[in-house]
């Protein structure tokens, strides 16, 4: 027991020494006050100024559009601008003026080279070379070249076909090509054919002379003393003699089958009953159907 006295002497000591340790560090220095935690209006206000601070720092840049758009800048912009121009313009034109033109004196010697080259090898120009007295020239390059009505003849009577000529690979190369297709349709020298929704012509052929014909007035007299039949009475003609029209759907009828009353089954693997009356009923299964 004196051992076990000792132990619990001992023990009490040590934590009497360390309560006391404890409680001196809790008073001892000065007392931390707790750190102030924003408001959420000042926390909110200073997100936005974060915000606004990044906004400002980036350039306006359109989502819209890629970053580098190069408008007007790009050499095939530059080509399209003059095939356009050539196409407005019946004369020929230098390739000065062609960059008098897009504004392209400035330029540097490459960039021009690049564009007098592409101009060169493009199907839709026609490139004629420099010759002695005549510098070299450029011109717009249509489906047809045909900018005149005598052309125009010229080309549908050289045609070996009468498949006729678009109207739309005529204004390629020839906008106003409308009004002149209109006079020479009133002067009996063309054949055309127009849209119903516009009246725009859309097909021309060429009108032979030499194919017109005039009928005496007589037959023509007996031509609309013809009288035609009234609407749907050919139909009812043909109907009664029992044929069909072309142009009424034929209705074909699938005969009817007659429904067949199901057979059934002999019960397969059944006990034979009424054995104890075997010798006074008959058996007249050999009369089944």
């Amino acid at each position: 027991m004196s051992y076990l006295q000792s132990k619990v002497q001992s023990f009490n000591a040590n934590l009497g020494t360390v309560a006391g340790k404890i409680s001196n560090r809790r008073t001892v220095g000065p007392s931390a006050k707790p750190a102030a935690s924003p408001t959420p209006s000042a926390a909110s206000d200073s997100s936005k100024n974060d915000l606004k601070r990044k906004r400002a720092d980036l350039p306006h840049v359109p989502f819209s559009q890629p970053a580098d758009t190069g408008v007007g800048q790009h050499i095939m912009t530059q080509v399209t601008y003059a095939i356009e121009h050539m196409k407005k313009r019946d004369d020929p034109q230098t390739f000065a003026a062609i960059l008098e033109y897009l504004s392209m004196q400035t330029r540097e010697e490459s960039y021009k080279s690049a564009l007098e080259k592409i101009l060169i090898r493009h199907d839709k120009v026609n490139y004629q070379p420099k010759r002695e007295g005549s510098p070299a020239v450029f011109s717009f390059r249509p489906m047809h070249n045909i900018r005149s009505a005598a052309s125009l003849l010229r080309y549908l009577q050289s045609q070996h076909t009468a498949q006729g000529l678009s109207v739309k690979e005529l204004r390629d190369g020839w906008p106003d090509a409308e009004d002149t297709i209109s006079k020479l349709e009133a002067e009996g020298k063309l054949l055309v054919t127009r849209n119903k929704k516009d009246n725009h012509a859309r097909m021309v052929w060429p009108n032979d002379p030499s194919l017109n014909f005039e009928l005496d007035d007589e037959f023509k007299t007996i031509w609309h003393k013809v009288k035609l039949p009234e609407p749907g009475a050919l139909a009812d003609e043909l109907e009664k003699e029992g044929l069909t029209p072309a142009n009424k759907h034929r209705l074909i009828k699938k005969p009817v089958k007659a429904q067949e009353k199901p057979k059934r089954k002999a019960r397969a693997g059944g006990k034979t009953t009424n054995v104890h009356m075997a010798g006074v009923l008959r058996d007249y299964s050999h009369m089944k159907k």
